[in-house]
């Protein structure tokens, strides 16, 4: 079966494929913009992106978006952590966090799949971690240069490419692909 991926992030089909391949699906990729709604959850972000896409495109879709979620910043950047990044990056992070003690932090990622004229379905994980009190690596991009995962000692940034997805959740896929097995 083949899923139709919206989205122009080699890292996001990558974890699609590493995942969902081995279970049977291809995974295509069409890079598209999509409007982004301001929301508070990521989750309602996929949903419109996921709906709109569909529609746009006249078959089904996957759509995904996820968010950097802080403890001692009250869960800032969220939903907000694209806008964040380009504008304050990874430094200006590190600079609101100077002095605290609580550095937990998550990426939450929605996976949202849909059928022209339906109601997306929406697949979530989590990927827990915490935030370094500074930069350290050489691969990767953005917050990989200060996300510790869980278990960890090291930023995502220090790891290469082959092995840094290895450390996101897959949960989501997972969920997505029994949905799709389940409807076949």
């Amino acid at each position: 079966m083949k899923i139709t991926y919206v989205t122009g992030n080699w890292a996001k089909i990558e974890s699609a494929r590493q995942t969902l391949e081995p279970l049977g699906f291809e995974i295509d990729n069409i890079k598209m913009d999509t409007p982004e709604i301001q929301a508070d959850d990521v989750v309602e972000v996929s949903k419109y992106s996921a709906s709109w896409a569909a529609e746009k495109l006249g078959c089904p879709v996957l759509k995904n978006d996820s968010g950097l979620f802080v403890e001692g910043l009250n869960g800032f950047p969220g939903v907000y952590t694209r806008f964040v990044d380009e504008t304050i990056g990874e430094d200006g992070l590190l600079k609101l966090m100077e002095g605290m003690e609580n550095r937990n932090a998550y990426f939450k990622e929605s996976l949202a799949y849909c059928y022209p004229g339906k109601e997306p379905v929406v697949f979530d994980c989590i990927t827990k971690g915490h935030i370094d009190t500074k930069k350290s690596g050489t691969y990767g991009w953005s917050w990989d240069f200060i996300f510790i995962p869980e278990g960890e000692t090291k930023t995502l940034g220090c790891f290469p490419d082959s092995e840094r997805w290895k450390f996101w959740s897959n949960e989501a896929y997972l969920k997505l692909a029994e949905y799709l097995k389940d409807k076949a």
